[in-house]
């Protein structure tokens, strides 16, 4: 494997060992929190749940909007990198090279003030979480991004990017939830929907990961026809047995 084919790794490692786990343990404790709700709701009613499942549940999904928006910018960042305006750097294309590392700061930027965006600032809320969207399309739209658009319902990056903007969404109306039943139920749907997402994306990510080929692979798998799902036999390739006794005489 060469440098490229592990830096494509960076992205499913993350979402597997940091956001899938978080996606768990925010959606039992958004269960939990619920169902302490209803318990103390009925009359004479008290619940085992301890009250605390609730803050709990808002910082996991704190952590899940920063840690989705992250592994969603590691990947278009790859993408743009080693298979963008990146990868062929010239005078022409300089200024859309500096545009973009720009709207990668400003989207970042736009997250962290919608972190810290004031509960009783709801225009700012509004502002920082459209940005921050808007920067993850814009980047989603450039050169290199495989967007499966031919089969745009069972496109990773589709589900990527709706499921970002959702969990976006969701950090941005967290005060407003506390205050009115109307968002608090758009929170849960929304949030329902995004789990559904997330379960797709699970599916489409290992498709993904077993039709992107190594680097060193493209130039045979051009000469394929993906259509007949056939490849030309070459007379002179090479059994894996004689490339690893290669390998190893050298």
């Amino acid at each position: 494997m060469q440098l490229i084919d592990f830096m494509s790794l960076i992205h499913p490692f993350l979402a597997i060992v940091v956001v899938f786990p978080i996606i768990g343990i925010s959606t039992h404790m958004a269960w939990q929190t619920r169902q302490r709700r209803l318990q103390t709701l009925e009359k004479g009613s008290t619940s085992r749940i301890p009250p605390m499942v609730g803050r709990e549940h808002l910082k996991m999904g704190r952590w899940l909007t920063g840690t989705v928006v992250g592994v969603t910018l590691i990947a278009l960042a790859y993408s743009i990198g080693f298979k963008g305006v990146f990868k062929e750097l010239s005078d022409e294309n300089m200024f859309e090279a500096i545009f973009i590392v720009l709207i990668f700061i400003g989207t970042i930027a736009s997250l962290v003030f919608l972190y810290r965006a004031n509960a009783n600032q709801p225009l700012w809320r509004g502002v920082f979480a459209t940005l921050t969207g808007a920067g993850l399309v814009i980047l989603g739209a450039q050169d290199g991004v495989f967007r499966r658009g031919y089969e745009w319902h069972f496109s990773h990056y589709y589900y990527g990017i709706t499921s970002a903007l959702l969990m976006i969404f969701a950090l941005a109306i967290v005060p407003d939830i506390y205050k009115s039943y109307k968002w608090r139920m758009a929170h849960t749907i929304l949030n329902c929907i995004a789990l559904l997402l997330f379960i797709g994306q699970g599916f489409t990510g290992s498709r993904d990961l077993l039709e992107i080929p190594l680097s060193w692979q493209l130039d045979h798998l051009r000469k394929c026809d993906w259509g007949a799902q056939t490849c030309p036999n070459n007379s002179q390739s090479r059994t894996p047995e004689e490339l690893i006794i290669q390998a190893v005489s050298k």
